[in-house]
């Protein structure tokens, strides 16, 4: 257990924090599963807006260090492309 002061308020901090990022996690990942059901039900126009809504969250929660900028980049380039391969298809 945190003896000083200042070891009690990083303790807090810290829990504040935590709880903030895993809450901009899970929002990040709902979006996702959002894009992915719409992907599976074959409807491009709604997996397609189903992306425009998640991206700017995707982005949001790199920009706040939640997860890395190229794992971001990586899971958007993904998924738009299997949403452009849903109109070939």
């Amino acid at each position: 257990m945190a003896n000083t002061a200042s070891a009690r308020k990083r303790i807090r901090q810290t829990e504040r924090r935590t709880a903030r990022n895993q809450a901009r996690k899970s929002r990040m990942r709902t979006f996702i599963k959002k894009v992915e059901k719409a992907i599976a039900g074959g409807d491009k126009a709604a997996a397609a807006e189903a992306l425009r809504e998640a991206q700017p969250e995707m982005q949001r929660a790199a920009g706040k260090g939640v997860t890395h900028a190229n794992t971001v980049a990586r899971k958007l380039s993904r998924l738009s492309a299997r949403i452009k391969a849903l109109a070939a298809a």
